[in-house]
């Protein structure tokens, strides 16, 4: 328990860091390219409806892994951004996996019932921190950008816009590969 209060604490320290180096509560419009790309790790976690999700599943399709936090303002304010791409592109297989970090249910419900319109990504709960390690996230919100492939071809620390042109274009990249 006192080493999972530590490591939000030092979560929440580092976001506050990131913040401050941005200068502006602005989220950024770039991803940073992966290269050369990697295997995505496993991701085995429960959803909303305490129902296992294997990332296995969506082989096939670009994924958006976002690992963040209610706590965390950069991942609240990218998160309407990040929706919004997943309700443009899902009928073109673009998957998004909002990965709540060691949050409850609770927490996580209230947040995405506030949001307008309502958060419609699949949201998988990381309870134990133990995904966000394996994926080597350094921080919230750290976003992947996983390829048809399986591959991790892109990466963003810190909160994005995701309704930028430059990262539309390249999720539309992704998708006709």
């Amino acid at each position: 328990m006192k080493n999972n209060i530590l490591k939000k604490f030092i979560l929440f320290i580092f976001v506050g860091y990131i913040n401050l180096q941005a200068g502006s509560p602005a989220l950024m419009e770039s991803l940073t390219p992966v290269t050369p790309a990697v295997d995505a790790p496993a991701l085995f976690l429960q959803n909303v409806d305490e129902e296992m999700v294997n990332i296995q599943h969506f082989k096939g399709k670009v994924i958006l892994v976002n690992f963040w936090a209610t706590w965390c303002p950069p991942c609240t304010r990218e998160m309407v951004s990040l929706d919004n791409l997943y309700q443009t592109y899902k009928e073109q297989d673009v998957v998004v996996l909002a990965v709540n970090v060691g949050e409850g249910e609770d927490a996580v419900f209230d947040f995405a019932n506030a949001m307008e319109p309502e958060l419609s990504a699949i949201v998988l709960y990381d309870t134990d921190s133990k995904a966000m390690q394996k994926w080597q996230a350094i921080g919230l919100p750290t976003t992947f950008v996983i390829n048809k492939k399986g591959k991790i071809v892109y990466k963003a620390v810190g909160g994005r816009n995701f309704n930028d042109k430059k990262i539309i274009k390249i999720i539309e990249s992704l998708i006709k590969e």
